[in-house]
Protein backbone atom coordinates (compact mmCIF):
# COMPACT_ATOMS: atom_id res chain seq x y z
CA UNK A 1 0.00 0.00 0.00
CA UNK A 2 2.78 2.29 0.99
CA UNK A 3 4.58 1.69 -2.42
CA UNK A 4 1.76 2.30 -4.21
CA UNK A 5 1.23 6.06 -1.93
CA UNK A 6 4.52 6.94 -2.89
CA UNK A 7 4.20 6.01 -6.88
CA UNK A 8 0.69 7.52 -6.88
CA UNK A 9 2.64 10.63 -5.18
CA UNK A 10 5.28 10.43 -7.34
CA UNK A 11 3.11 10.26 -10.83
CA UNK A 12 1.47 13.22 -9.88
CA UNK A 13 4.30 15.15 -9.17
CA UNK A 14 6.05 14.20 -12.54
CA UNK A 15 2.55 14.62 -14.47
CA UNK A 16 1.26 18.21 -12.60
CA UNK A 17 1.55 20.71 -15.30
CA UNK A 18 -0.26 18.03 -17.37
CA UNK A 19 -2.88 17.88 -14.76
CA UNK A 20 -3.64 21.34 -14.06
CA UNK A 21 -4.06 21.64 -18.11
CA UNK A 22 -6.71 19.09 -17.97
CA UNK A 23 -8.04 20.51 -14.68
CA UNK A 24 -10.59 23.14 -16.47
CA UNK A 25 -12.38 20.57 -18.65
CA UNK A 26 -12.57 18.13 -15.80
CA UNK A 27 -14.47 21.12 -13.60
CA UNK A 28 -16.25 21.59 -17.01
CA UNK A 29 -17.51 18.40 -17.24
CA UNK A 30 -18.31 17.63 -12.87
CA UNK A 31 -20.02 21.32 -12.89
CA UNK A 32 -22.41 21.34 -15.99
CA UNK A 33 -22.29 17.34 -16.21
CA UNK A 34 -22.19 15.76 -13.18
CA UNK A 35 -23.78 17.51 -10.49
CA UNK A 36 -27.14 18.43 -12.63
CA UNK A 37 -27.86 14.64 -12.28
CA UNK A 38 -28.95 14.99 -8.17
CA UNK A 39 -31.90 16.84 -10.43
CA UNK A 40 -32.49 13.35 -11.84
CA UNK A 41 -34.52 12.71 -8.52
CA UNK A 42 -37.70 14.97 -9.75
CA UNK A 43 -38.19 12.18 -12.03
CA UNK A 44 -39.67 10.22 -8.53
CA UNK A 45 -41.19 12.91 -7.32
CA UNK A 46 -44.42 15.25 -7.52
CA UNK A 47 -42.41 18.32 -7.83
CA UNK A 48 -43.18 21.89 -6.39
CA UNK A 49 -40.43 24.25 -7.11
CA UNK A 50 -41.51 26.45 -3.72
CA UNK A 51 -40.24 23.08 -1.97
CA UNK A 52 -37.26 22.21 -3.37
CA UNK A 53 -35.19 19.49 -4.73
CA UNK A 54 -35.81 17.10 -1.49
CA UNK A 55 -38.84 18.50 -0.19
CA UNK A 56 -41.34 17.50 -3.01
CA UNK A 57 -43.66 13.96 -2.31
CA UNK A 58 -41.84 10.84 -3.99
CA UNK A 59 -44.09 9.13 -6.10
CA UNK A 60 -42.38 6.03 -7.46
CA UNK A 61 -42.45 5.47 -10.78
CA UNK A 62 -46.19 6.86 -11.68
CA UNK A 63 -44.97 9.54 -14.57
CA UNK A 64 -43.14 6.42 -15.97
CA UNK A 65 -46.15 4.52 -16.40
CA UNK A 66 -48.13 7.61 -17.34
CA UNK A 67 -46.03 7.93 -20.02
CA UNK A 68 -45.51 4.25 -21.27
CA UNK A 69 -49.18 4.35 -21.70
CA UNK A 70 -49.62 7.47 -23.52
CA UNK A 71 -51.43 7.82 -26.47
CA UNK A 72 -48.15 10.12 -28.16
CA UNK A 73 -45.62 7.12 -26.57
CA UNK A 74 -45.13 4.89 -29.25
CA UNK A 75 -45.45 7.74 -31.93
CA UNK A 76 -42.41 9.38 -30.17
CA UNK A 77 -39.87 6.37 -29.92
CA UNK A 78 -40.67 6.02 -33.55
CA UNK A 79 -40.48 9.09 -34.98
CA UNK A 80 -37.07 9.59 -32.79
CA UNK A 81 -35.96 6.17 -33.79
CA UNK A 82 -36.32 6.86 -37.67
CA UNK A 83 -34.56 10.15 -37.84
CA UNK A 84 -31.62 8.94 -35.93
CA UNK A 85 -31.75 6.08 -38.20
CA UNK A 86 -31.98 8.24 -41.49
CA UNK A 87 -28.79 10.33 -40.15
CA UNK A 88 -27.08 7.23 -39.72
CA UNK A 89 -27.37 5.86 -42.65
CA UNK A 90 -27.11 8.43 -44.98
CA UNK A 91 -25.25 11.16 -43.39
CA UNK A 92 -22.42 8.60 -41.53
CA UNK A 93 -20.98 7.77 -44.10
CA UNK A 94 -20.71 11.15 -46.54
CA UNK A 95 -17.76 12.62 -44.25
CA UNK A 96 -15.63 9.11 -44.74
CA UNK A 97 -16.68 9.69 -48.67
CA UNK A 98 -15.40 13.26 -48.80
CA UNK A 99 -12.18 12.91 -46.81
CA UNK A 100 -11.63 9.90 -49.16
CA UNK A 101 -12.31 12.55 -52.22
CA UNK A 102 -10.57 15.12 -51.04
CA UNK A 103 -7.41 13.27 -49.97
CA UNK A 104 -7.32 12.11 -54.10
CA UNK A 105 -7.13 15.71 -54.86
CA UNK A 106 -3.37 16.90 -55.62
CA UNK A 107 -3.74 20.20 -55.68
CA UNK A 108 -3.24 22.15 -52.19
CA UNK A 109 -4.73 24.92 -52.92
CA UNK A 110 -8.19 23.26 -54.76
CA UNK A 111 -8.15 21.07 -51.73
CA UNK A 112 -7.55 23.23 -49.17
CA UNK A 113 -10.47 25.76 -50.34
CA UNK A 114 -12.91 23.02 -51.15
CA UNK A 115 -12.65 21.91 -47.06
CA UNK A 116 -12.68 25.70 -46.14
CA UNK A 117 -15.94 26.29 -47.71
CA UNK A 118 -17.59 22.75 -46.68
CA UNK A 119 -16.92 23.66 -43.05
CA UNK A 120 -18.53 27.04 -43.43
CA UNK A 121 -22.24 25.43 -42.74
CA UNK A 122 -21.39 24.04 -39.72
CA UNK A 123 -20.89 27.78 -38.03
CA UNK A 124 -24.19 28.93 -39.03
CA UNK A 125 -26.73 29.09 -36.66
CA UNK A 126 -29.96 26.36 -36.69
CA UNK A 127 -31.99 29.50 -37.14
CA UNK A 128 -30.63 30.77 -40.16
CA UNK A 129 -30.58 27.60 -41.31
CA UNK A 130 -33.87 26.92 -41.31
CA UNK A 131 -35.03 30.60 -42.46
CA UNK A 132 -32.54 29.57 -45.50
CA UNK A 133 -35.27 26.57 -46.09
CA UNK A 134 -38.05 28.33 -45.62
CA UNK A 135 -37.03 30.44 -48.65
CA UNK A 136 -36.28 27.42 -50.76
CA UNK A 137 -38.93 25.31 -49.57
CA UNK A 138 -41.76 27.73 -48.63
CA UNK A 139 -45.00 26.59 -50.34
CA UNK A 140 -46.09 29.97 -51.59
CA UNK A 141 -42.96 32.43 -51.97
CA UNK A 142 -40.11 29.73 -51.86
CA UNK A 143 -37.93 29.62 -54.84
CA UNK A 144 -38.40 25.95 -55.22
CA UNK A 145 -42.12 26.46 -56.04
CA UNK A 146 -41.66 29.68 -57.81
CA UNK A 147 -39.99 27.66 -60.43
CA UNK A 148 -42.07 25.13 -60.39
CA UNK A 149 -45.27 27.55 -61.17
CA UNK A 150 -42.91 29.64 -64.13
CA UNK A 151 -42.93 25.79 -65.52
CA UNK A 152 -46.97 25.33 -64.99
CA UNK A 153 -46.29 22.57 -62.22
CA UNK A 154 -47.65 22.55 -59.02
CA UNK A 155 -46.30 23.38 -56.28
CA UNK A 156 -45.47 21.15 -52.94
CA UNK A 157 -45.24 21.73 -48.94
CA UNK A 158 -42.00 20.97 -48.56
CA UNK A 159 -42.32 21.94 -45.07
CA UNK A 160 -46.14 21.21 -45.11
CA UNK A 161 -46.46 17.76 -46.14
CA UNK A 162 -45.40 14.64 -43.73
CA UNK A 163 -44.08 12.99 -46.56
CA UNK A 164 -41.27 15.16 -47.01
CA UNK A 165 -40.18 16.34 -43.50
CA UNK A 166 -37.82 13.43 -42.58
CA UNK A 167 -35.76 14.23 -46.01
CA UNK A 168 -35.78 17.79 -45.98
CA UNK A 169 -34.62 17.15 -42.25
CA UNK A 170 -31.74 14.39 -43.31
CA UNK A 171 -30.31 16.53 -46.06
CA UNK A 172 -30.35 19.87 -44.66
CA UNK A 173 -28.37 18.21 -41.64
CA UNK A 174 -25.83 16.80 -44.35
CA UNK A 175 -25.35 19.93 -46.21
CA UNK A 176 -24.73 21.16 -42.31
CA UNK A 177 -22.11 19.11 -41.15
CA UNK A 178 -20.80 17.19 -43.23
CA UNK A 179 -17.45 18.85 -44.12
CA UNK A 180 -16.72 19.65 -39.81
CA UNK A 181 -17.49 16.07 -39.79
CA UNK A 182 -14.53 15.04 -42.18
CA UNK A 183 -11.97 16.92 -39.98
CA UNK A 184 -11.59 13.50 -38.01
CA UNK A 185 -11.28 11.19 -40.93
CA UNK A 186 -8.84 13.66 -42.66
CA UNK A 187 -6.98 13.50 -39.91
CA UNK A 188 -6.62 9.92 -39.43
CA UNK A 189 -5.85 9.61 -43.22
CA UNK A 190 -2.91 12.00 -43.02
CA UNK A 191 -1.70 9.69 -40.10
CA UNK A 192 -1.34 6.61 -42.29
CA UNK A 193 2.53 5.55 -43.25
CA UNK A 194 3.12 6.97 -46.98
CA UNK A 195 5.02 3.77 -47.14
CA UNK A 196 2.35 2.00 -47.52
CA UNK A 197 1.15 3.28 -50.66
CA UNK A 198 4.86 3.64 -51.92
CA UNK A 199 4.89 -0.44 -51.37
CA UNK A 200 1.41 -0.50 -52.79
CA UNK A 201 2.12 1.25 -56.08
CA UNK A 202 5.35 -0.76 -56.23
CA UNK A 203 3.29 -4.04 -56.72
CA UNK A 204 0.87 -2.08 -59.23
CA UNK A 205 -2.14 -1.16 -57.14
CA UNK A 206 -3.94 1.49 -58.42
CA UNK A 207 -5.23 4.50 -56.55
CA UNK A 208 -8.84 2.57 -55.95
CA UNK A 209 -7.21 -0.38 -54.63
CA UNK A 210 -4.62 1.81 -52.67
CA UNK A 211 -8.14 3.32 -51.01
CA UNK A 212 -9.84 0.44 -50.32
CA UNK A 213 -6.93 -1.41 -48.99
CA UNK A 214 -5.37 1.03 -47.30
CA UNK A 215 -6.79 3.73 -46.21
CA UNK A 216 -10.17 1.98 -45.35
CA UNK A 217 -8.43 0.08 -43.18
CA UNK A 218 -6.25 2.80 -41.64
CA UNK A 219 -9.54 5.12 -40.42
CA UNK A 220 -11.24 2.28 -39.46
CA UNK A 221 -10.56 2.88 -35.72
CA UNK A 222 -11.72 6.37 -36.37
CA UNK A 223 -14.48 4.98 -38.12
CA UNK A 224 -15.58 2.59 -35.71
CA UNK A 225 -15.40 5.06 -32.45
CA UNK A 226 -17.54 7.80 -34.11
CA UNK A 227 -19.96 5.33 -35.03
CA UNK A 228 -20.51 3.68 -31.70
CA UNK A 229 -20.83 7.25 -30.38
CA UNK A 230 -23.39 8.03 -33.06
CA UNK A 231 -25.66 4.52 -32.63
CA UNK A 232 -25.02 5.33 -28.59
CA UNK A 233 -27.31 8.73 -28.82
CA UNK A 234 -29.95 6.90 -31.57
CA UNK A 235 -32.32 8.23 -29.18
CA UNK A 236 -31.59 11.34 -28.87
CA UNK A 237 -32.29 14.31 -31.70
CA UNK A 238 -32.42 17.98 -30.69
CA UNK A 239 -35.10 19.87 -30.22
CA UNK A 240 -33.95 23.20 -31.12
CA UNK A 241 -34.28 22.46 -34.97
CA UNK A 242 -37.53 20.39 -35.18
CA UNK A 243 -39.18 23.10 -33.31
CA UNK A 244 -38.21 25.75 -36.16
CA UNK A 245 -39.27 23.33 -38.65
CA UNK A 246 -42.40 21.53 -37.47
CA UNK A 247 -45.97 22.48 -37.97
CA UNK A 248 -49.23 21.06 -36.78
CA UNK A 249 -49.83 19.19 -40.45
CA UNK A 250 -46.29 17.50 -39.64
CA UNK A 251 -46.53 16.65 -36.17
CA UNK A 252 -47.55 12.82 -37.39
CA UNK A 253 -43.43 12.83 -38.41
CA UNK A 254 -41.81 15.71 -36.63
CA UNK A 255 -42.32 14.99 -33.02
CA UNK A 256 -39.73 13.38 -31.15
CA UNK A 257 -39.06 12.67 -27.18
CA UNK A 258 -37.14 15.90 -26.96
CA UNK A 259 -39.66 17.92 -28.63
CA UNK A 260 -42.27 16.52 -26.30
CA UNK A 261 -40.05 17.07 -23.13
CA UNK A 262 -39.77 20.58 -24.04
CA UNK A 263 -43.27 20.99 -24.52
CA UNK A 264 -44.35 19.37 -21.16
CA UNK A 265 -41.85 20.39 -19.65
CA UNK A 266 -41.19 24.07 -20.04
CA UNK A 267 -44.39 25.00 -21.72
CA UNK A 268 -46.60 23.26 -19.52
CA UNK A 269 -44.47 23.22 -16.22
CA UNK A 270 -44.87 19.77 -15.62
CA UNK A 271 -41.57 19.59 -14.50
CA UNK A 272 -41.90 15.85 -13.06
CA UNK A 273 -43.54 14.34 -15.81
CA UNK A 274 -40.60 15.76 -17.80
CA UNK A 275 -37.65 14.64 -16.47
CA UNK A 276 -39.05 10.78 -16.03
CA UNK A 277 -39.37 11.18 -20.07
CA UNK A 278 -35.79 12.33 -20.43
CA UNK A 279 -34.59 10.02 -18.06
CA UNK A 280 -36.39 7.50 -19.82
CA UNK A 281 -34.78 8.62 -22.65
CA UNK A 282 -31.51 8.94 -21.50
CA UNK A 283 -31.26 5.40 -20.15
CA UNK A 284 -32.11 3.55 -23.39
CA UNK A 285 -29.08 5.95 -24.94
CA UNK A 286 -26.80 4.61 -22.35
CA UNK A 287 -27.73 1.22 -22.76
CA UNK A 288 -27.52 1.72 -26.72
CA UNK A 289 -23.79 2.75 -26.19
CA UNK A 290 -22.86 -0.11 -23.43
CA UNK A 291 -24.38 -2.72 -25.85
CA UNK A 292 -22.65 -1.13 -29.12
CA UNK A 293 -19.14 -0.51 -27.48
CA UNK A 294 -19.36 -3.96 -26.19
CA UNK A 295 -20.20 -5.80 -29.66
CA UNK A 296 -17.58 -3.85 -31.23
CA UNK A 297 -14.91 -4.80 -28.99
CA UNK A 298 -15.47 -8.43 -29.55
CA UNK A 299 -15.57 -8.23 -33.54
CA UNK A 300 -13.55 -5.48 -34.12
CA UNK A 301 -11.04 -5.20 -30.89
CA UNK A 302 -12.04 -1.33 -30.97
CA UNK A 303 -14.13 0.67 -28.09
CA UNK A 304 -14.35 3.36 -25.89
CA UNK A 305 -13.92 1.30 -23.12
Amino acid sequence: MTGRKNSLLKNLKRDKLLLLLALPAALYFLVFHYLPMIGTVIAFQNFRPGAGLFGSPFVGLRWFKEFFSSLFFFRLVKNTFLLSFYMLIFAFPVPIIFALMLCEVKDGLFRRTVQAISFMPHFISIVVVVGILQNFLSISDGVINQLRAVMSLPAIGFLEDPAYFRAVYVASGIWQEFGWNSIVYIAAIAGISPQLYEAARIDGCSRFRQMIHITLPGIMPATVTLLILQLGKMMSVGFEKIILMYNPSTYSVADVISTYVYRRGIVDMQFSYAGAVDLFNSVINMALLLLVNRISRRKTGVGLF
